[in-house]
């Protein structure tokens, strides 16, 4: 296929990579980033295209990997055994949810998302990928790059931990009436926050967040602590001999 060609086929898939990217974060810059790394990838690796899979699915897969190399970097919300303690709260007989509380609260927009921002990226994809864009579970474990079992094992526990933050959305919005930014907003904002680049109306905001959100400044306080830490390496490999340049490399660097 001529690069212009595949160009103009890689254009016609954007919306639905957008809605893609939109429903897997709440930030609409970052939706859009997350889009346009796609594009610039696919068109790099338009070579790799062999028509394995279809073009949408294959980009979907591109776009699928961009994110989780984003989210491991920054993660959204401390992740640890949230999937295990879903499963563990369902096989108890006696749990249960209101069904009409659920329900209503996913069919408003701004309550799904909170919910949704919860569950962990791979399950969150998973869901958004079956139930919200006509996937199959083959696809799905295809743009995942896991085996069928996998994927519908996501696409299970997905689901079950959808629902069980939908249930519990009323709760944490209570806990975080009156705080300014959502969590994900936030923390977006907090790197270039500890950095002082951001504008004097978003560090306030910023700064008016850690003030009242409950589960925000953990996370803050651990980023700024880990800067610390990594500081003080830096300075103390400064103080080491052994990371002194040996005078024979020094003179091949001056050559």
């Amino acid at each position: 296929m001529e690069r212009s060609t595949f160009a103009d086929a890689v254009a016609e898939q954007l919306p639905g990579l957008l809605r893609y990217a939109r429903t897997l974060v709440t930030d609409e810059h970052t939706a859009e980033d997350l889009v346009s790394d796609t594009v610039v990838r696919a068109l790099e690796r338009q070579a790799n295209y062999q028509g394995e899979a279809s073009l949408a699915t294959w980009l979907h897969r591109i776009l699928h990997n961009i994110a989780v190399d984003s989210f491991r970097r920054n993660r959204e919300v401390p992740l640890a055994d949230i999937s295990d303690q879903v499963e563990l709260d369902w096989r108890e007989d006696a749990f249960t949810v209101d069904a009409e509380t659920v329900v209503a609260r996913a069919e408003t927009r701004s309550e799904l998302n909170d919910a949704l921002i919860r569950l962990p990226f791979s399950y969150r994809s998973a869901v958004l990928l079956h139930d919200g864009h006509g996937l199959t579970s083959r696809q799905v474990a295809h743009i995942q790059s896991v085996g069928l079992p996998a994927a519908k094992q996501r696409l299970r526990r997905g689901r079950m931990m959808l629902v069980s933050a939908l249930a519990e959305g009323h709760e944490r919005r209570e806990s975080l009436r009156g705080v300014p930014l959502g969590c994900w907003e936030a923390r977006s904002r907090v790197s270039d926050y500890l950095d002082d680049e951001l504008p004097q109306a978003q560090r306030l905001q910023v700064e008016k967040h850690l003030e009242t959100c409950p589960t925000c400044p953990p996370l803050y306080a651990s980023l700024v602590g880990a800067r610390t830490a990594l500081a003080d390496l830096d300075r103390s490999m400064d103080r080491d001999p052994d990371t002194v340049i040996p005078p024979r490399l020094r003179n091949r660097l001056n050559r």
